[in-house]
């Protein structure tokens, strides 16, 4: 992978415009799911990027280049977010790996891959990543993969290795600074996540089961 002057771009608001082309055909949910999920995917790559630069190790496992254009890469490019430096590993089976002592990849690209697939597969496997009145999404899924994100929150605060570090480091709180820019980011995602797949539950009429577990022994929940 070469170094490169890329930048990350978000898309332009007015794909939110209710009056523009490629809004005809949604329904205001859809709007939401557009909204909810592209959001959460700009809270993903502000991650990898802070991931990156505190754990410079785990961008060395990559490539040479910096945090900035290896995220870029990663969320722009082709192969369908299949990594044979993490085993092709996507969602719950690439969030455990990232946990495992005995995984050698990069963690970061582990972890994001897994979060970011995880996402999309809740939002039923959509490529385009783009709903419209057709599509039928199920706010237990929804709602799963936001439970799964605090269980994903709890291990980067508490999962050590055997030296007694932490498996990837996040949050920084000592005498002389307190930076909890993590916390936030993920807690935006939980936010975003959970506003919709209630909102959702409400408009279709289907039931959510809410799920109580303690963060230190849970399970990943299916979706």
């Amino acid at each position: 992978m070469s170094c490169a002057n890329n930048t990350l771009k978000k898309k332009d608001s007015t794909q939110y415009d209710k009056s523009s082309i490629g809004q005809f055909g949604k329904s205001d949910f859809d709007r939401m799911a557009d909204y909810e999920i592209r959001e959460n995917i700009e809270s993903l790559k502000v991650l990898m990027i802070k991931f990156y630069k505190r754990n410079p190790r785990e961008l060395r496992k990559t490539a040479s280049d910096n945090a900035e254009f290896v995220t870029d890469w990663v969320f722009n490019n082709k192969l369908a977010w299949k990594f044979p430096s993490i085993n092709n590993a996507q969602g719950i089976e690439a969030i455990n790996q990232t946990f495992d002592e005995s995984f050698d990849g990069d963690r970061v690209l582990s972890l994001i891959t897994g979060i970011f697939t995880m996402i999309k597969k809740a939002h039923n496997d959509d490529e385009d990543l783009e709903f419209f009145i057709t599509d039928s999404l199920d706010p237990q899924k929804i709602y799963n993969a936001s439970r799964n994100i605090e269980i994903i929150v709890w291990k980067l605060s508490n999962k050590k290795n055997a030296a007694g570090d932490f498996i990837l480091l996040t949050n920084e709180i000592n005498a002389k600074e307190s930076n909890l820019s993590f916390e936030r980011e993920f807690g935006k995602i939980i936010g975003r996540t959970d506003y919709f797949a209630y909102a959702l539950s409400e408009k279709s009429e289907r039931t959510i089961t809410r799920v109580l577990q303690n963060l230190a022994t849970a399970l990943f929940l299916p979706f």
